[in-house]
């Protein structure tokens, strides 16, 4: 059954009196627990695509199912609480509160929604197992952009959705510490099951997701699914 769910999708943006169309009628199925990747040049609609997901943007037409319910029918207030409830967000800059340390950062979702103790027990969790448990009381200042990446990761899960998007994850961050970012999430896609969307121009990080999607002109040009490689005995 699929996690997510686009019939149609259109969004279109006014420039004067011209019509831009960033995304043009997209209409795929992504199931649950896929890693997969969006790639295309700048203007082909991925980052218009992966904000319609994040229910960030309304659709000027088309469906969004998230779940089998369809998204595009809620009000304001219910799209914002499923975005808090289904859909964990990893933005390039990272959004960390620099007021906060690592442990309130990974917490602060856990204000839109009744969790309690059991919420800080997960984010604490989730801290030791992006591997920064020696890192729960810093600041951001204090923390690598590999790191503060890793805390953003360990943000989006807290509430335990069922989708998670990224955008652009490892544009600023080196080489090996892209990998180690990508290895990560790789990692709680196949222990947590969750679906990953990552928006991406790296070509290597592409490579890695089982699917890729390439957009061109706000269609969907090409949509590859990759088999997995098990590892040799």
């Amino acid at each position: 059954m699929a996690n997510v769910r686009l019939v149609e999708l259109t969004k279109n943006y006014k420039r004067g009196s011209e019509i831009i169309r960033a995304l043009d009628g997209v209409t795929l199925d992504i199931d649950k627990g896929e890693f997969v990747a969006v790639v295309g040049r700048s203007g082909s609609g991925k980052t218009t695509m992966l904000d319609l997901l994040g229910l960030l943007l309304k659709p000027t037409a088309g469906s969004l199912f998230i779940d089998d319910v369809d998204t595009t029918k809620l009000g304001d207030r219910q799209r914002a609480k499923m975005r808090a409830r289904r859909v964990g967000f990893v933005f390039q800059e990272y959004n960390l509160l620099s007021g906060m340390n690592v442990l309130e950062n990974v917490m602060l979702p856990l204000r839109y929604v009744k969790n309690g103790a059991a919420g800080k027990q997960r984010a604490i969790e989730l801290i030791d197992r992006v591997g920064l448990s020696d890192r729960i009381k810093h600041k951001p200042s204090e923390l690598s952009g590999g790191q503060m990446q890793r805390v953003a990761i360990a943000r989006s899960m807290v509430n335990r959705p069922s989708l998670i998007l990224l955008d652009e994850p490892t544009g600023a961050v080196d080489t090996e510490t892209a990998q180690q970012l990508v290895d990560l999430l790789k990692l709680l896609n196949r222990e947590d099951q969750v679906t990953i969307v990552i928006v991406t121009h790296d070509v290597d990080i592409a490579s890695q997701a089982r699917r890729q999607i390439r957009l061109k002109d706000g269609k969907v040009l090409t949509d590859e699914r990759v088999e997995e490689k098990l590892p040799v005995a």
